[in-house]
């Protein structure tokens, strides 16, 4: 059986009766797609993901790949899940249409890499779609014709190449050169180490384009002096045929925590023969160029955290209903009681509620982030969209990632001690998912980017104005849910209230420089509080529909929408209070911890 449990019913709720997408589908720019289609595909996508894609998770794991010889050779059970993806074409959902791609709203392929990210986090990572649609975003003609036409007619693989053993996060401290060799035709030799590279090298493509950072010589420092170049594996001829290996080597494949069936390699460019790289678009606009990458990814890590923590709930829940233990609490002296399922014992409804409100939440966030992307497609001149979905995405990738690691260990805890066996595939979900706090910026990185970019450069305008949105949720609504409004105008008030000792700080940092520390101990705590107003809000109004459609709900809907009132309720009692204590001690803080002697730790 496969491990992979998918929550379809709460993907369909999202899309087409939370955000409503069918509304605009079938019109420009999303003319491939209708709600019927969009329905009878997600279909597909989760028998897929259930039945073939997720078939490698367990072997990717126990079977990890190697690294023989200066080759990688894949699991053949990865390769397998590869090779049917390709085959069914779900590739084609990920390209513009110029590309021999569906012109589908972003929000709907956010859906269906949900399902396939969930299923076989390893598998996927190794498709290299969004880097050929990267590359075609900013290529010059003919490299387009090189790379990103064979790329994607012939599946090859592709890889973001940034971080340094030396420069870590400090992407702008890299020291991988570029050498010119043919300026007028962007032609470089590379020469250095790079490490932590996602899908660095294998066997399962016949080729992997490679986007790497490298500072040309003459370059200034910083992020500014570093340009991006294609790097193949083997290099394209003029007729599209491969011709001879390129100079980078996969010349270590690190052994890690979780998410082993993922090759994540050290790479070395030009060691022993020359690399050659061309300079994307002819211009010397590297870490501009590579956000669009790395913006993207961040999403998608987001996306791998939810899809994660969604089916680890639902895999203790079965359990849960399964699992018969002890009487009830009720009847705890009484030894001639009956055993009850698990389910009915408090402390488990309380951790599967945990999970279940938070998953639906964290699913709410990131498919409000997915109908802001598909604003902005529908009304590319109206920059408030993308300015939306700048703010939402360190709140998508920090939150996500950290909330779905410390929640599966929850999940582990339904099972006992059966959930510490690899029995059940908890304890892998919770390796292959601790990564996502890690990957594209870790959270502290997030969380400084929130404020920063996304709210003081912004003069907290796209901030006031989603402010505005959850304050007319809090005016009014249903009766039934008039203490979770109060609840999340309480958290609005203390979020705010943070917000405002964190620019004080920001204000005072001109006369004394000490000040960012303060501000940078309690910013992944904004970062908290901001996501769960955010969820907090968006779950309120998933009740607001669900209790709408209740008294006309068939039978097998009534449990469902009973269930999402359930989770906005628990939400708001549970989460929205603790923004409370962050704020408190963000007001306290006294900088003693910055102030205090190294060797006192």
């Amino acid at each position: 059986m496969s491990h992979y449990k998918t929550n379809l019913r709460d993907v369909n709720f999202n899309l087409f009766e939370a955000y409503r997408t069918q509304d605009y589908m079938g019109d420009e720019p999303f003319a491939d797609m209708d709600e019927e289609t969009a329905r009878h595909m997600l279909g597909e996508i989760d028998r897929f993901s259930v039945d073939e894609f997720a078939a490698s998770f367990v072997e990717s794991d126990r079977q990890p790949p190697k690294l023989v010889d200066g080759e990688i050779k894949l699991p053949q059970g990865v390769k397998d899940s590869l090779a049917a993806y390709y085959e069914a074409g779900w590739d084609s959902l990920f390209r513009p249409p110029e590309l021999d791609g569906v012109a589908v709203p972003p929000s709907m392929r956010w859906a269906v890499q949900e399902i396939l990210v969930g299923a076989n986090p390893s598998a996927f990572l190794f498709i290299g779609t969004l880097m050929a649609v990267v590359l075609n975003e900013v290529a010059t003609p003919e490299q387009i014709e090189r790379f990103v036409k064979p790329a994607l007619e012939r599946s090859w693989g592709g890889t973001m190449v940034l971080t340094e053993p030396d420069a870590g996060s400090d992407v702008g401290a890299g020291t991988t050169k570029a050498i010119p060799v043919d300026e007028e035709a962007g032609i470089y030799h590379l020469e250095g180490v790079k490490r932590f590279i996602t899908s660095g090298d294998h066997d399962a493509f016949e080729n992997i384009i490679h986007l790497v950072l490298a500072r040309p010589a003459g370059a200034g420092p910083g992020t500014k002096g570093l340009s991006m170049f294609v790097v193949p594996k083997f290099m394209v001829n003029d007729d599209g045929s491969l011709g001879e290996r390129n100079g980078v080597v996969a010349s270590n494949l690190e052994d890690k925590m979780g998410i082993k069936g993922s090759t994540t390699c050290e790479l070395t460019f030009g060691l022993d023969e020359p690399c050659v790289g061309y300079l994307v678009g002819g211009t010397h606009d590297g870490i501009r160029q590579m956000f669009r990458v790395i913006e993207r990814a961040r999403m998608l890590i987001g996306t791998k955290a939810t899809a994660t923590l969604s089916t680890g709930y639902l895999n203790s829940l079965e359990y849960a209903k399964e699992r018969v233990q002890g009487a009830d609490l009720t009847q705890m002296t009484d030894k001639t009681a009956p055993r009850v399922q698990i389910i009915r014992h408090p402390d488990v409804r309380r951790m599967l509620m945990l999970q279940k409100s938070h998953a639906e939440g964290l699913r709410a966030l990131l498919y409000y982030a997915g109908w802001v992307q598909d604003q902005r497609e529908r009304f590319p001149d109206d920059a408030v969209w993308a300015k939306l979905e700048d703010f939402l995405l360190p709140l998508v990738k920090g939150y996500s990632s950290e909330k779905a690691y410390e929640l599966l260990s929850i999940s582990l805890q339904v099972f006992g001690g059966s959930g510490f066996t690899r029995d059940y595939p908890i304890e892998q979900y919770i390796r292959d998912t601790k990564i996502d706090t890690l990957y594209e910026g870790t959270t502290a990185i997030q969380a400084l980017d929130l404020f920063f970019r996304k709210i003081a450069r912004d003069q907290g305008q796209t901030l006031t104005a989603l402010a505005g949105e959850v304050l007319e949720m809090i005016k009014g609504g249903p009766e039934e849910l008039a203490v979770e409004r109060e609840l999340l105008g309480k958290a609005l008030d203390d979020t705010q209230g943070h917000l405002g000792v964190m620019v004080g700080h920001l204000m005072g940092a001109q006369q004394d420089p000490t000040g960012l520390y303060k501000l940078a101990l309690h910013s992944n705590a904004l970062l908290e509080s901001m996501s769960e107003v955010v969820i907090g809000w968006l779950l309120l109004r998933h009740a607001d529909v669900a209790l709408a459609a209740l008294p006309e709900a068939d039978s097998r809907d009534v449990a469902f929408y009973e269930g999402k009132v359930a989770s906005a309720r628990f939400f708001a009692r549970h989460a929205l209070p603790k923004t409370k204590r962050r704020r408190q001690e963000a007001e306290q803080e006294d900088g003693a911890l910055m102030a205090m002697s190294d060797d006192a730790f």
